[in-house]
């Protein structure tokens, strides 16, 4: 009896976590997703008639200026309601100057790009955080040497610490790969520190098959060590750290591009798609490992939340940017109805995605349906 009701708290606490977690990150990505939309607004001379958190019915609104602040039960989403989004909309003649449908078109675009541009920010700036605040990285001590590889042949053994390859300065562990896979199999001057001595190596990689991050065979070359699992903290300072940050958040963009591409190709299964529910569980899993884990998760959200913002699909903000851009090259608007239609078939796309990676998590998961989850709390 004890035992199970233990187990029942434990299942309970973790949903708790759970939901709060996910409450937290989601609403930091929202936020920070309308401040963009919101900033550029104000900037542009576009008044701003609501900033919303959230959607559904209200738990808190407050006016200042011209502006209603809401924050509402439905944490899911916000949004920016500007003056005269709307065609119908009654407007006096001085605010009619500032509704967003009187602006050139290329300021309409900045605003709605402004969005997923924030994302960005957000991720690029916790990475520069986290850059500055300390890094651990593995070591370039060999920890273990394959028997018959190109290290083994050559004379490496357990405890070398590799300095450099033809030259090239050798950091930390994760610099060693792709230094070598760049040779292509040529033969390649490796230099070791060995009981405070240096050592000089020609090692000539071998061809071996591997799988990358998507899980596909590729073919590198290798030179067959692994390391000791020695780790440093890498601290850098505030420009070396942006450069970091940078780079950081352009090569996850980059994989987030390429995953939904080879997604659409067939190579990647749909079924690795997370939604909400999984989004929630690995929060709840990060914040218990540390806030570094759980802010880091968050920067890679808000990289995925901005690339995904940006395609051009009706209703999200890349679709905006690219009626925007048809009307630039017109040179005319395009028609309400084309639009409300256009927003119609993209909303009803993105709902029975939204459908899919639910059930998707509660296949991948094994969850009890909603009406067991609701059973731990009483």
């Amino acid at each position: 009896m004890g035992e199970g009701s233990n187990k029942r708290d434990d299942r309970k606490d973790c949903i708790l976590i759970s939901l709060i977690s996910v409450i937290v990150l989601l609403g930091v990505l929202i936020f920070i997703h309308e401040l963009g939309h919101f900033l550029a607004a104000r900037i542009g001379g576009v008044g701003v008639v609501k900033f919303s958190l959230g959607f559904g019915p209200k738990i808190f609104g407050k006016k200042i200026g011209e502006t209603e602040y809401v924050l509402s039960w439905i944490p899911l989403g916000g949004f920016v309601k500007l003056f005269g989004e709307s065609e119908n909309e009654s407007l006096s003649p001085e605010d009619e100057r500032r509704s967003f449908l009187k602006q050139p078109t290329w300021k309409k675009m900045l605003i709605v790009l402004a969005g997923p541009v924030f994302n960005f920010l957000l991720a690029l700036v916790i990475f520069v955080i986290i850059f500055m605040y300390g890094v651990p990285n593995l070591t370039t001590e060999i920890g273990e040497v394959q028997k018959q590889s190109a290290a083994y042949n050559a004379g490496l053994i357990s405890g070398d610490k590799i300095i450099s390859i033809d030259g090239k300065t050798i950091k930390n562990w994760e610099d060693l790969r792709p230094v070598i896979a760049a040779g292509n199999g040529k033969e390649t001057e490796i230099i070791v520190e060995r009981q405070a001595e240096k050592k000089h190596f020609l090692v000539k990689p071998m061809e071996a098959k591997s799988k990358n991050v998507f899980g596909e065979e590729i073919s590198t070359y290798l030179i067959g060590v692994s390391p000791s699992g020695k780790t440093v903290i890498e601290r850098k300072n505030p420009w070396e750290a942006t450069i970091a940050a940078g780079e950081k958040t352009w090569e996850i963009s980059k994989l987030t591009i390429l995953a939904l591409v080879k997604m659409v190709e067939g190579t990647i299964s749909p079924r690795t798609l997370g939604g909400p529910i999984f989004i929630a569980q690995v929060a709840g899993a990060q914040v218990k490992e540390g806030i570094i884990p759980f802010i880091l998760f968050m920067a890679l959200l808000s990289i995925n939340l901005g690339v995904i913002n940006l395609f051009p699909i009706p209703v999200l903000d890349g679709g905006h940017i690219m009626f925007y851009a048809i009307e630039m090259v017109l040179r005319r608007e395009i028609s309400i109805k084309v639009k409300e239609l256009a927003q119609q078939i993209g909303f009803a796309i993105l709902a029975m995605l939204m459908i899919f990676v639910i059930m998707i998590d509660i296949e991948r998961m094994n969850l009890p349906i909603i009406s067991d989850i609701f059973k731990y709390f009483k």
